[in-house]
């Protein structure tokens, strides 16, 4: 079991200007955390919503007394308006420091394939299968239906990630991507060293991603949102807590370093949140779960409880996993919350029904600022962090004593 260090008293956001998306709100109890670590009423918010502190099309528009349209057109079809007025969004412009319009949305508008993909690092099934994918599909099929855009579906595979694959797969997988026709991408999970991603850049085209890189992306802070989990098991007295990570090798669980590079990004940042959450003293252990099915969760859940020093809290770093790792609680007799305490992430659909705290993030709403970044020529391409939130609910309580 491994150690953590000393948590950061102070949770900070990489912040710039907030800015105010919808959210969703249920019954349960809700924590939310923002710059540091506070409860109030119950409620505590981890990393609002930060973006670059550049001037958008919007605040041109407010600055002009004009419309967002109306600036649009002062670059693209100049023709449609009275000198004055162009002159006078020019001049705001100006004095903002404005770029102009986006350039990933208006790169789609000159080549106009109409198509758009979506790079999922796991295999197609998966991508049907995986209630967070079908969220995220959801959201962006919401806007490239306004946008009369088409969408494809570009599986990466697991083992192309791992780079357990062979050179022939890779070749295959390369040449499909080069030959695509595709105005944009959106990558989902998809590490920013993957060749996938270096074959798209030498093509030029636009990508937006939900892992932090150089480019436009939007997510969530994984880290610090996990932070919170970690302080909310602290809270109820969990020493011993087993984090289950969902990784790129197909049916291999096993005890793994947090910052196993075959860890999926996401995963890595909520192992290590969490670790930092829980505080000095606590002992720390990381499953690699290999999928992230429920019976990769049930199978990492018979390891972590196998352990010499059993833990008292599992912390999953997806729903999926989670709901696994009830599984197998249930079938031992256990009763999650009173025997072991669970955490999960992403609050899928059937979280509720199983009491089962976890992060809540807005899938959807990530889907479809990620497509208007690329079909919407008035939504600025930059990088992006989505809030969440700590849903509690009966799967954690306090640690059982001795």
């Amino acid at each position: 079991m491994r150690y953590g260090g000393a948590p950061d008293a102070s949770v900070r956001s990489r912040a710039g200007r907030v800015l105010t998306l919808p959210g969703c709100r249920c019954n349960d109890p809700v924590i939310r955390s923002t710059r540091t670590i506070q409860q109030t009423s119950g409620r505590v918010r981890t990393g609002e919503v930060t973006v670059g502190e550049r001037p958008s099309i919007k605040t041109v528009a407010a600055a002009a007394g004009v419309s967002p349209s109306t600036v649009s057109n002062a670059y693209r079809r100049p023709e449609q308006m009275t000198p004055a007025v162009r002159e006078r969004v020019l001049d705001a412009a100006d004095r903002l420091g404005y770029p102009g319009p986006n350039p990933i949305a208006s790169s789609l508008r000159s080549r106009r394939t109409g198509s758009v993909g979506v790079l999922f690092a796991q295999d197609l099934t998966y991508a049907f299968s995986d209630p967070y994918c079908l969220d995220l599909l959801t959201g962006i099929a919401q806007v490239a239906s306004e946008q009369a855009t088409n969408v494809l579906l570009m599986p990466v595979g697991p083992h192309v990630v791992s780079r357990t694959y062979s050179r022939d797969e890779e070749l295959r997988l390369l040449q499909s991507v080069r030959q695509a026709a595709l105005d944009g991408v959106i990558a989902d999970g998809v590490d920013p060293t993957h060749p996938v991603l270096r074959v798209l850049a030498e093509r030029g085209v636009p990508v937006v991603g939900t892992v932090d890189g150089d480019g436009p992306c939007v997510l969530v802070d994984d880290h610090d949102a996990a932070v919170v989990v970690g302080a909310h098991l602290r809270g109820l007295g969990h020493r011993r807590v087993v984090v289950v990570a969902d990784s790129m090798d197909d049916d291999d669980v096993a005890l793994a370093d947090p910052d196993d590079p075959r860890i999926f990004p996401y995963a890595r940042l909520r192992a290590r949140g969490a670790e930092v959450g829980l505080g000095a003293g606590a002992q720390v252990a990381t499953v690699s779960a290999g999928q992230n099915t429920p019976a990769a969760g049930r199978a990492a859940a018979a390891l972590a409880l196998g352990l010499p020093l059993a833990p008292t809290a599992i912390v999953a770093t997806t729903d999926v996993l989670a709901l696994g790792v009830l599984d197998e609680l249930r079938e031992r007799g256990l009763v999650a919350g009173r025997d072991v305490s669970v955490t999960g992430f992403d609050d899928v659909p059937r979280a509720a029904g199983l009491g089962l705290t976890t992060v809540r993030q807005p899938v959807q709403d990530k889907g479809r600022l990620m497509a208007r970044m690329l079909v919407d020529p008035l939504v600025e391409a930059a990088r992006v962090t989505l809030p969440t939130d700590l849903v509690v609910r009966t799967s954690t309580g306090p640690a059982p004593q001795g």
